[in-house]
C-alpha cells in the first residue's frame, strides 16, 4: 500500500523539498561535471605538452642513416632504454617499442597488453591519449610514433612507439574531495529547504488554521466569532469573506431564533389560554354525554361528536403544553427508585388498559428514574400500540446484563397488528406525524411518541421502532445513574 500525503503542509513541505533537492542535485551535477571536465583536460594537455616536449629535447640513435628504420639493427635495448629515461617521471609507465624490441622503465605496472588495440593502431600515425581505468585507477595514456626530419626537412617516422601512463590519481582525489564537498553542500540545502519549508507550511497554513478552528466553532454555535484580516493576500481576503459570512448567519441565526421564541411564547400562551374554556367544556360535554342517550338521534349524535372533538382538543392542548416545556428547556428530570413493576401496573390500571394489555416483569425489580416521565413514556407507548396496532399488546421489562447496554432498563411495547411501513418507520418520532390517511382524523394528537421519545432523551436513554412479524415493537433503554 502506498502512502500518499493528505495533509496540506505535508504536500507543501514535500513540494518545496522536491523543488530544492532537484535544483540542488541539477546545479550540483552540472558543477561536477565542468570542473571534472576541465580537471582532466587540464591534465591531458599538461601530459601531452610534457610528452611532446620531451620528445622533441631527447637525441636518437641514429647510426650511419638518417632516419632509424625497424630494419636497422643498429638500435639496442640500451638505445631504448634511454628513450625510456629520457619519458620516465614519478609513478609513471613507460614503454617503447621498435620493432620486435621492447623496454619500459623499472617497477612498471603495465605492459602492452594493458594498451588498446584502437590507441595502438592510432599511434602509429599520430600522438593521440585515452583515459583507462586499469588496476582500479584511472590512468592516461599518451602514445606516439617519433618522427624526425631528414635532411631534406621531410617529417619521417623512425620506428620508435613511445607509451606513457600517466597517473590521475591527484585528479581523483580533487575530484573525491570535491564530491564529499557537493554532497556536504546538498546535506546542508536539504537541512536548510526542510526549515524554509516547515516555516513556510507554517507562514501559509497558519491562517488556515485560524479560519479551520473558526470555522469549527461557528459550527459548535459561536456565532460572534471572527479574525483578524492581515494584509492582502487572497488569504485575507479569505479571512474577510468568513467575517461578513459569519457576521451575516449571526444576524440571520439571532433573527431565527428570536422568531423560534415568538412562536414557542405563542403556542404556549394559546394552550395554556386554551386550558380554561376547555374545562368548562368539558365540564358542560360531561352533562350532556349523559342526557345524549334521551335526545334525538341527529341531536345526540351531535352531542357525540362535539363530546369527542372536545376531548381530542384536550389531549392535544396538553400535548403542546408538554412539548413547550421541553422546547423551553423547562422540563426537568427528578429520579428516584421506583418499583418497575408496580409503575407499569398503575400506569395500565389508572388509564383502564390492565385487561387489554399483557405485562411481564420481574419480580422487586427497581430502577432510579422520574415515574411522572416515564409513566408519560410508558402511556404514549401503549396507547399507541392500542389504537393503530391489534391485540395482543406485550409490555415487558427488564435490566440488560451485558454488552454496551450493561445496567440499563429495556422497556418493550408489542403490539400483533399490520405493523408500520419500513418507509415510516424513520418518521415515527417526528412531531404531528401521522402514518397513512386513516390516521389523520384519529384521537391522536400526533405528539404523543414526539414527547415519549424527549422523555426518554431527558433520562439520557432513547427509543427505537422496529418491524415485528407480526406487528410492530418499541424499546425503551434508559440508562442506570
Amino acid at each position: 500500500m502506498t502512502w500518499v500525503p493528505t495533509g496540506l503542509r505535508a504536500r507543501l513541505v514535500i513540494t518545496f523539498l522536491l523543488v530544492a533537492v532537484t535544483a540542488s542535485a541539477m546545479v550540483a551535477g552540472l558543477g561536477y561535471q565542468i570542473i571534472r571536465r576541465g580537471l582532466l583536460e587540464h591534465a591531458e594537455r599538461g601530459a601531452v605538452a610534457d610528452v611532446r616536449e620531451t620528445l622533441s629535447r631527447i637525441t636518437l640513435p641514429i647510426g650511419a642513416s638518417d632516419v632509424v628504420w625497424p630494419s636497422d639493427t643498429t638500435v639496442t635495448d640500451e638505445d631504448l632504454g634511454g628513450v625510456v629515461q629520457a619519458l620516465e617521471a614519478p609513478e609513471r609507465t613507460v614503454i617503447v617499442t621498435y620493432g620486435d624490441h621492447q623496454s619500459s622503465n623499472a617497477g612498471a605496472r603495465f605492459t602492452m597488453t594493458d594498451v588498446p588495440d584502437q590507441l595502438r593502431w592510432q599511434a602509429a600515425r599520430r600522438l593521440v591519449h585515452q583515459r583507462v581505468l586499469l588496476r582500479d585507477r584511472p590512468w592516461l595514456i599518451v602514445a606516439t610514433q617519433i618522427q624526425r626530419a631528414a635532411r631534406d626537412g621531410v617529417l619521417r617516422p623512425t620506428g620508435l612507439t613511445a607509451y606513457v601512463f600517466v597517473p590521475l590519481s591527484e585528479e581523483q582525489a580533487v575530484l573525491s574531495r570535491l564530491k564529499a564537498a557537493l554532497a556536504q553542500a546538498g546535506g546542508i540545502t536539504l537541512v536548510l529547504a526542510v526549515t524554509l519549508a516547515l516555516l513556510s507550511a507554517r507562514r501559509v497554513l497558519l491562517p488556515v488554521r485560524r479560519l479551520g478552528a473558526a470555522a469549527r466553532a461557528l459550527g459548535a454555535g459561536e456565532l460572534q466569532v471572527r479574525l483578524p484580516v492581515r494584509g492582502r493576500d487572497e488569504l485575507a481576503e479569505l479571512t474577510a469573506t468568513f467575517n461578513e459570512t459569519a457576521a451575516a448567519l449571526e444576524d440571520t441565526v439571532s433573527e431565527l431564533r428570536t422568531m423560534e421564541s415568538m412562536s414557542r411564547r405563542f403556542v404556549a400562551d394559546v394552550s395554556h389560554e386554551l386550558r380554561t374554556p376547555l374545562t368548562a367544556m368539558t365540564a358542560v360535554t360531561d352533562m350532556l354525554s349523559e342526557d345524549a342517550e334521551d335526545l334525538p338521534d341527529d341531536a345526540g349524535e351531535a352531542v357525540r361528536i362535539v363530546v369527542r372533538e372536545i376531548d381530542r382538543l384536550r389531549v392535544l392542548v396538553e400535548h403542546l403544553i408538554e412539548i413547550s416545556r421541553f422546547d423551553a428547556g423547562a422540563a426537568t428530570l427528578r429520579r428516584e427508585t421506583v418499583d418497575v413493576g408496580d409503575a407499569l401496573a398503575d400506569c395500565l390500571e389508572m388509564r383502564g388498559w390492565a385487561d387489554r394489555v399483557k405485562l411481564t416483569v420481574p419480580v422487586g425489580l427497581t430502577f432510579s428514574l422520574d415515574a411522572r416521565r416515564f409513566d408519560v413514556i410508558v402511556a404514549n407507548l401503549v396507547g399507541n400500540a392500542l389504537n393503530h396496532g391489534a391485540p395482543p399488546v406485550v409490555v415487558s421489562a427488564r435490566v440488560a446484563v451485558g454488552g454496551e447496554n450493561h445496567g440499563a432498563l429495556e422497556v418493550t411495547v408489542r403490539d400483533h397488528g399490520s405493523g408500520i411501513p419500513e418507509e415510516v418507520l424513520p418518521h415515527v418520532f417526528d412531531r404531528f406525524y401521522k402514518a397513512g390517511t386513516d390516521r389523520a382524523r384519529s384521537v391522536g394528537s400526533g405528539l404523543g411518541l414526539a414527547i415519549a421519545k424527549a422523555n426518554a432523551e431527558l433520562h439520557g436513554g432513547s427509543i427505537t421502532a422496529e418491524r415485528c412479524d407480526p406487528g410492530t415493537l418499541f424499546r425503551v433503554w434508559i440508562p442506570k445513574q
